[in-house]
């Protein structure tokens, strides 16, 4: 399959690239950064999407992996939407790593994100989750699915790999020590494996172990 990966060269889409090149699918990931370390067969393409979206035609799935920090603050809702109808345009399924903060304690519990989180936080969690209300709006035709990591997701955890992990609903998974955690390789597998294997469409889940 083609997959683009918007936010190609961040944290999560880095480790998405890398999975879906050794897999042998063609990618294509698009950022405003060059990568560390360039991986043979993969086409990058640095821009600014705000600006200047690429093309998205021939593209099967578009997996979208920016951060709503500095310059994306406040910006990152009206982009994704005009990505995920872009990928409709094109017939490929759009695919968002969107946050821990939109999934629940419990069922029918209020999510994270809509209750005391810390304040450095709240901005960046009320803008991703605004994104999963827009989509569950219909704002988007086609084919989506937004995807939260578990808590303890992110640089300053890399972890390492274990070729497991668990996939939830809208409800948050712990391990049997309440921690909720996931490597940024076993992330990657579970988008990989769902990319190959579609078992979730127009929903959210959670990927932790």
């Amino acid at each position: 399959m083609k997959i683009v990966v918007i936010g190609g060269t961040g944290y999560a889409g880095a480790s998405i690239v890398s999975e879906a090149a050794r897999r042998g699918h063609e990618v294509v990931a698009v950022s405003r950064s060059g990568p560390a370390i360039p991986l043979d067969g993969v086409e990058y393409i640095q821009t600014d999407v705000h600006a200047d979206l690429p093309d998205l035609a021939g593209a099967d799935v578009v997996v979208v992996s920016m951060s709503p920090r500095g310059d994306n603050a406040g910006r990152l809702r009206s982009l994704y939407l005009e990505i995920g109808r872009k990928a409709d345009e094109v017939g490929a399924r759009l695919i968002v790593i969107g946050g821990f903060s939109s999934l629940r304690p419990a069922p029918d519990a209020p999510r994270f994100v809509e209750g005391d989180i810390p304040p450095a936080y709240a901005p960046e969690a009320k803008e991703m989750h605004s994104i999963l209300e827009a989509l569950q709006a219909d704002e988007v035709d086609g084919d989506w699915l937004f995807v939260s990591p578990a808590g303890k997701y992110g640089s300053y955890n890399p972890g390492s790999e274990r070729g497991t992990y668990r996939v939830g609903g809208e409800v948050a998974l712990f391990d049997e020590n309440g921690e909720s955690d996931i490597s940024g390789v076993d992330f990657a597998r579970a988008i990989l494996d769902e990319i190959e294997s579609p078992a979730h469409r127009r929903a959210h889940i959670g990927i932790a172990y």
